[in-house]
């Protein structure tokens, strides 16, 4: 299936890109999350598992169990303050 990622802030920086399609046979965001960190560099680094990263699937907060479906829109980003 193919699925919207989109990178945000730092993550973003890291990987030189704010978007990309991707065809998936993943199941989950957390399978979708393991596939991007399986291509070492930057995505591995910014991705990775001991790394606070927040999720959005179509654009709704989300836990990384969450199922994706065909033409799912998953954000990852790092979780950010404000005042």
């Amino acid at each position: 299936m193919k699925v919207q990622i989109k990178y945000f802030a730092s993550i973003r920086e890291a990987v030189g890109s704010g978007a990309e399609t991707l065809d998936t046979s993943t199941l989950t965001v957390a399978a979708l999350r393991d596939q991007l960190i399986a291509r070492g560099g930057a995505y591995a680094e910014s991705l990775a598992r001991g790394r606070a990263v927040r999720v959005a699937l179509n654009q709704t907060l989300s836990d990384e169990s969450a199922a994706l479906a065909e033409g799912a829109e998953v954000a990852f980003f790092p979780p950010v303050t404000g005042g």
